[in-house]
C-alpha cells in the first residue's frame, strides 16, 4: 500500500497541475491593456485614473524599482458566455508563488471604487456572476513595482540606489470563464490528497487513496469540465466521514500579518493595507462564515486618512462582527526596547482608537512576530485592560523548545496573562494538510487542552485569506483523520481556551527569543532617536502640564499625541530592531530629528510661559546622590584629600582622575586600570583586567544578517588598545577629563573619560567614525564582584538574569536587553553601569587564580551587517555610558534617569515649584501630563522601582479634588494600592514594581 499511495500522490499531483487546475478557466479572450507611469511617488487615485495611457502588450517590460504604474484593462464579454461566471485574470509579472515580496496591484472600477488586491496567489478579479454577454469591462490597476529584494547584500532597499531598470514583464491578461465545479474539484482533491499524505498507515488512509483513484479514473482529461461532477461524486463519502470526538480543535481566524515597514518603506505599507483590506471586504461579502482580524491601530488609521472609501467598508464589517479589530496596540511593536511610557502609550493610543472608532475594546494582545517579550509587559497589559496574549515567534527559538502552547505568563510584578502560542507554527497558515496535521501533533498541552488558534492568510501585502483557504477550511470542519476547523474571532478562541483550561502552567519572567539577538544593536541611529524621543516627550509633557497649571498656558494636546504616535510607529518590530531596508532607517532618523526639534520648541514655549527658561521641574530629581563623606587615610586612597576634581600624572604616562567620591586610574593605553569607590575603600576592577576596553569581533551569522548574532562570534576577538593620543581635556574643580583617540581598520574612535564634582560615577563618551562591515564592536567593563545574577532595567522595573550558564536556557541568553542600567551586587556593595542609548549587552564570569570572581559586562555598540541595508551603521555615532562603583539599585535607577535626561536649560527665572512631590525615592515618577480627554485633569503615573514594597505620600501642589486611581486609558478604576480621599496628600502602598496611575481633577482655588 505504501508504494500504491506514492503512485497515487504522483498521479494526483500531475493531473491537478496539468489538466484540472488549467480547466478552472477553460475559455478566455485577451484584455486590451494600456499604461501610465507615475513620475515619482504614488499619486492620488483620481490623478492615476485620469492620466493619459499608452498601449502595452502582455510580455512587455514595466516597473522601475519602487515605481507606480497605472494599467487600464478593457474587453467585451463574448455573447456566448452568457450564464457563466466571468473573471479577469491579471498577472503583473509575478515571480513564483510567494506573495508580499514583489509587485502588487489594487484594482479600481472607473469611478475609483476599489475592487480587490492582486498578488501571485490571487490573480483573479470578479467581472460577472453570471454574465449576460456583451458587457463592457473596464478596470484600472494601481500597480506597484516593489522589488523582490533577495536575502543578500543589494542596493534595492532605497529608491536612491535601486536604479531604474524595469523589474517585471507583464504576464497573462485575459478575460476568462470561471468553472466553479472544477474549482471545487481541485479543493476536494487537494484536501483529501494532503490528508492522505499525513495519515498513518491505517484504514482511513487506504479509503482516501482509493477514493482519489476512483475520482481520477472518472475524469476525462480532454473534458475536465464535463466530468468534474462525476469525479466529485467519487469523493463524497470520503469527505463526509466525521472527525472523532477527541480530534484536536483548530480555531481559524482570517489574518494578514503586514509588517508596517520591512523590505518596503512606510508609504508602501499604506498601500499594502489598502490592497489587503479591499480583498478581505470582498471575501467577507462572499463567505458568510468567514471572520477576519486586523491588529494594528495605526494601520486602521492609514486607511482612515488615505483610503476613506475602504475604511468605511471596514467600519461596516466591524459593526457586523465580521472584521475584528484586535490587539489594542498602536503598532505591533518591539517590546524589549521601548521604554515604560512608550509601552503605556502603545496601549493607550491603540485601545482608545478602537474604542473611539468602533466602540470595541479588545482583551487580546496580538503580537505574532515580535522578537521576544520583556518581563514588564504583563503588568502593562493588565493596566490597559488586556489579559490575553498571542504570539508565534517563540517557536523560532533555535536552542530550546518552549514547553507550552497555552499557559499563564507572569511578569516582574506578579501580573499574569493567559497566553497562547499557536502550534501550527506559522502566522500565515494556508489550511494545508501538513500545517493542520502539524498543529495537532505539535500541541504540547494534549490531555489538558483540546484547541489551538491558526491565523490564516498571506501576509506582508499578500492580501490575507483566499477563497481557496476558506474552501479547505469548510472541508476540514468535521473530517475524519483531521483536526476540526472552525472560523472564530480571537476573543471566541480565548474564551473557549480559558474555559477548558482552568489551571494552565505558569511561565515567570521574560519570554526570550533564542534568535534575532542582534536586533538589540543594529541601526544605532534609529535606536538613539527612539531613546531621545521617548525622554523628550516625557519632559515636554511635564513642562507643558506645569505651564498649563501654573501659568494658564495652552496645553499642546494634539501636537503631543501626534508626536507620540510618530515615535510609537517607529517602534514597529522591524524598525526599532534595525531590520528594515535603508530607506526605512534613513527616514526614521530624519523623523526622529524632526520630533526632537518640535519637542524642544514645545518645552521652550512652556518655559517661556513660566517666566523664562527654567532649571526645573524634572520627572526625576537629577541631583547627585548624597553618599557618605570621604573617609580619611588608607594606602589605596592616599590622594583622597585632592580637590573636588583633579587630574594627576602617573609615572607610566597615564593619569589619575579623582574627586571626593571616585578615583580612576587610566594607563598610557587609555584603559581604566583602577576605579576606586573612595567611600567604601573598594576597588571596582579585577587585577589585570582593564575597563573601557573596546573589543572587535567578526560578525557573520549563519542567517538573517541584521537580525542575528551567533554565539561563535566570541571565538575571535581583537582588543582595540593601539593608541593615537591620550590628552588631558579638562582639569578644574568642576571636571576632570581625558581624551582618548584610537584608529582601527577603516574606523576611528574618540573617547572622553570624565569625573565631575559631586558625581560618584565615571562617564565615558564614545564617538566612533564607523566604516567596518560584518564586525561587532563591544565596550567592556570587567568587575571584581561575585554575583550569580544581575539586574537589567526593563519597563517599570528590572529583571534578574543569571551570570552563569548552568542550563541551555541560560547559555542561549548570550545577548540580552537593558534599558538605562544594569546592576551587579554583593551583599552591601554594588556597581551600576548606565547607558544613554544602547540596549544590547552580554555578561560573562570567570574565577581567577586568586580565587576572586571577574564578572564582565560588555555594552554592544555597533555592527556592520550588509542585509537588508548594505550600509548599516556606517558613519559617525556618539554613545554615553557611566560606571558608578558602590551604587545600590536606587542609585542605578536615579543615575539611569539622569544620564538620559536632557540637560536642564539655564535661565533667568527662579525654579518652578513641581506639580507633585513624592516622599519615597523608591517610588519613581514615570509621567506628569494633562489628561488625554482634554479635561485639564492632571495625570501622575508612578511605580515602585526597587522590587520591594513601598509606601509613599504624594503631595500635589495645586488645587485638586476627587482624586481617582486609573487604568492606562485614564479611566477611573478602583485600586487597593492607594488610599484615596478628597483630601491631599495622597497615601499609597505599592507592591514590588507596581505601577499606579492617578488622576487629579483641578479646582479653581
Amino acid at each position: 500500500m505504501h508504494d500504491d499511495r506514492r503512485l497515487i500522490e504522483d498521479r494526483l499531483a500531475r493531473v491537478l497541475r496539468e489538466r484540472i487546475v488549467p480547466a478552472i478557466h477553460p475559455r478566455s479572450v485577451p484584455l486590451r491593456a494600456s499604461i501610465w507611469v507615475a513620475p515619482d511617488e504614488p499619486v492620488p487615485v483620481a490623478e492615476g485614473l485620469a492620466a493619459p495611457r499608452t498601449p502595452i502588450e502582455s510580455g512587455a517590460e514595466w516597473g522601475a524599482p519602487w515605481g507606480t504604474s497605472w494599467l487600464t484593462l478593457e474587453a467585451t464579454v463574448p455573447e456566448d458566455w452568457a450564464g457563466h461566471t466571468v473573471e479577469a485574470l491579471v498577472d503583473l509579472g509575478f515571480e513564483g508563488g510567494i506573495p508580499g515580496f514583489q509587485c502588487e496591484g489594487l484594482v479600481y472600477r472607473p469611478d475609483g471604487t476599489p475592487v480587490k488586491g492582486l498578488h501571485p496567489r490571487n490573480q483573479w478579479v470578479p467581472v460577472a456572476a453570471p454574465a449576460a454577454g456583451g458587457e463592457q469591462v473596464l478596470l484600472h490597476v494601481e500597480a506597484a513595482s516593489n522589488p523582490g529584494i533577495p536575502f543578500q547584500p543589494n542596493d534595492l532597499g532605497d529608491k536612491a540606489t535601486a536604479g531604474t531598470r524595469p523589474l517585471y514583464r507583464l504576464g497573462r491578461l485575459d478575460l476568462a470563464i470561471f468553472d466553479e465545479e472544477v474549482w471545487h474539484l481541485v479543493q476536494d482533491l487537494e484536501v483529501l490528497g494532503e490528508l492522505m499524505h499525513e495519515l498513518p498507515e491505517d484504514t482511513r488512509r487506504y479509503e482516501i487513496a482509493r477514493a482519489i483513484e476512483r475520482a481520477l479514473d472518472a475524469i476525462d482529461l480532454a473534458d475536465v469540465g464535463g466530468t468534474a461532477t462525476a469525479a466529485r461524486d467519487c469523493l463524497t463519502e470520503a469527505l463526509s466521514r466525521p472527525a472523532s470526538a477527541s480530534a484536536h480543535r483548530i480555531s481559524a481566524i482570517g489574518h494578514a500579518h503586514i509588517d508596517t515597514a520591512w523590505l518596503w518603506p512606510l508609504r508602501e505599507t499604506v498601500r499594502k493595507v489598502a490592497r489587503t483590506t479591499a480583498n478581505m471586504i470582498a471575501l467577507l461579502e462572499a463567505e458568510p462564515e468567514f471572520v477576519f482580524t486586523m491588529s494594528q491601530a495605526a494601520q486602521f488609521d492609514f486607511l482612515k486618512q488615505r483610503h476613506p472609501e475602504i475604511y468605511e467598508q471596514v467600519r461596516k464589517a466591524v459593526s457586523e462582527g465580521r472584521f475584528v479589530p484586535t490587539g489594542g496596540m498602536w503598532i505591533e511593536a518591539d517590546t524589549n526596547m521601548p521604554g515604560s511610557e512608550a509601552m503605556v502609550r502603545q496601549f493607550s493610543f491603540g485601545k482608545r482608537f478602537f474604542l473611539d472608532e468602533f466602540g470595541i475594546e479588545s482583551r487580546e494582545v496580538w503580537l505574532p512576530d515580535t522578537f521576544g517579550f520583556a518581563a514588564g509587559l504583563p503588568q502593562i497589559m493588565r493596566a490597559a485592560g488586556s489579559d490575553r496574549l498571542l504570539t508565534q515567534k517563540i517557536s523560532w527559538s533555535r536552542t530550546n523548545s518552549f514547553p507550552h502552547h497555552t499557559f499563564r505568563w507572569e511578569g516582574i510584578d506578579g501580573s499574569r496573562v493567559f497566553t497562547h502560542f499557536p502550534p501550527v507554527d506559522t502566522y500565515n497558515c494556508t489550511m494545508s494538510g501538513s500545517e493542520i496535521a502539524h498543529a495537532a501533533r505539535n500541541f504540547k498541552d494534549k490531555g489538558r487542552a483540546t484547541r489551538s488558534l491558526a491565523p490564516t492568510g498571506f501576509g506582508d501585502g499578500g492580501g490575507g485569506t483566499t477563497r481557496e483557504m476558506i474552501a479547505k477550511a469548510a472541508r476540514l470542519r468535521d473530517l475524519e483523520g483531521s483536526p476540526t476547523v472552525q472560523w472564530q474571532s480571537p476573543a471566541e478562541f480565548f474564551d473557549a481556551a480559558e474555559a477548558e483550561y482552568h489551571d494552565p502552567p505558569v511561565w515567570v519572567g521574560e519570554l526570550y527569543l533564542e534568535l534575532h539577538r542582534a536586533t538589540l544593536t543594529s541601526q544605532a541611529g534609529t535606536k538613539q532617536g527612539n531613546r531621545r524621543g521617548e525622554h523628550l516627550l516625557r519632559e515636554a509633557e511635564l513642562w507643558a502640564a506645569t505651564a498649563a497649571v501654573r501659568a494658564g498656558a495652552g496645553y499642546p494636546l494634539e501636537a503631543l499625541e501626534r508626536l507620540w504616535k510618530t515615535v510609537l510607529l517607529l517602534q514597529f518590530h522591524d524598525i526599532l530592531p534595525g531590520s528594515s531596508i535603508a530607506w526605512v532607517h534613513r527616514e526614521a532618523e530624519h523623523t526622529h530629528a524632526e520630533v526632537a526639534t518640535e519637542l524642544a520648541e514645545i518645552t521652550r514655549r512652556a518655559q517661556w510661559a513660566l517666566g523664562g527658561e527654567q532649571t526645573g521641574p524634572h520627572l526625576f530629581n537629577p541631583a547627585p546622590h548624597t553618599w557618605s563623606s570621604i573617609p580619611a587615610g588608607g594606602a589605596a586612597i592616599a590622594d583622597s584629600a585632592a580637590p573636588p576634581c583633579s587630574v594627576t600624572t602617573c609615572d607610566d604616562g597615564g593619569y589619575v582622575l579623582a574627586n571626593e567620591l571616585v578615583r580612576a586610574e587610566v594607563d598610557r593605553r587609555g584603559l581604566v586600570v583602577s576605579l576606586v569607590d573612595l567611600t567604601n575603600r573598594r576597588e571596582t576592577l579585577p587585577p589585570g583586567a582593564p575597563a573601557n576596553l573596546l573589543q572587535l569581533h567578526p560578525d557573520f551569522p549563519n542567517a538573517w544578517d541584521a537580525w542575528d548574532v551567533d554565539a561563535f562570534y566570541r571565538n575571535t576577538v581583537t582588543d582595540l588598545i593601539a593608541l593615537d593620543s591620550l590628552t588631558v581635556l579638562a582639569d578644574s574643580p568642576g571636571t576632570a577629563a581625558l581624551r582618548v583617540v584610537r584608529s582601527f581598520g577603516n574606523s576611528s574612535v574618540t573617547q572622553t573619560l570624565a569625573l565631575r564634582a559631586g558625581d560618584a560615577g565615571l562617564t565615558v563618551d564614545t564617538e566612533v567614525d564607523w566604516h567596518e562591515t560584518e564586525k561587532f564592536l563591544k565596550l567592556a567593563f570587567p568587575l571584581d564582584i561575585h554575583a550569580d545574577r544581575y539586574a537589567a532595567e526593563t519597563q517599570f522595573g528590572h529583571l534578574f538574569r543569571p551570570t552563569h550558564t548552568n542550563t541551555s536556557w541560560e547559555q542561549a541568553k548570550f545577548e540580552a536587553c537593558n534599558h538605562r542600567f544594569v546592576h551587579f551586587a554583593e551583599p552591601g556593595w554594588g556597581v551600576a553601569l548606565i547607558s544613554a542609548s544602547t540596549y544590547g549587552h552580554d555578561v560573562t564570569r570567570t574565577v581567577r587564580d586568586d580565587g576572586g570572581t571577574t564578572t564582565t559586562l560588555r555594552f554592544s555598540l555597533l555592527r556592520g551587517p550588509r542585509f537588508p541595508d548594505p550600509h548599516t551603521d556606517q558613519g559617525l555615532h556618539r554613545f554615553r555610558h557611566a560606571v558608578f562603583p558602590g551604587a545600590d539599585l536606587a542609585d542605578a535607577v536615579r543615575e539611569g534617569y539622569r544620564l538620559n535626561l536632557s540637560a536642564p536649560e539655564t535661565g533667568v527665572a527662579q525654579p518652578v515649584l513641581p506639580l507633585f512631590t513624592v516622599d519615597n525615592d523608591a517610588v519613581v515618577t514615570s509621567a506628569v501630563k494633562l489628561a488625554d480627554d482634554g479635561s485639564g485633569d492632571v495625570i501622575l503615573r508612578v511605580y515602585e522601582s526597587l522590587g520591594g514594597r513601598a509606601t509613599a505620600v504624594i503631595t500635589p501642589h495645586f488645587g485638586t479634588a476627587g482624586i481617582h486611581t486609573c487604568d492606562l486609558l485614564e479611566r477611573p478604576v478602583p485600586d487597593p494600592a492607594a488610599t484615596i480621599t478628597d483630601e491631599t496628600p495622597v497615601h499609597v502602598r505599592l507592591r514590588p514594581f507596581q505601577l499606579l496611575t492617578l488622576r487629579f481633577p483641578r479646582t479653581t482655588t
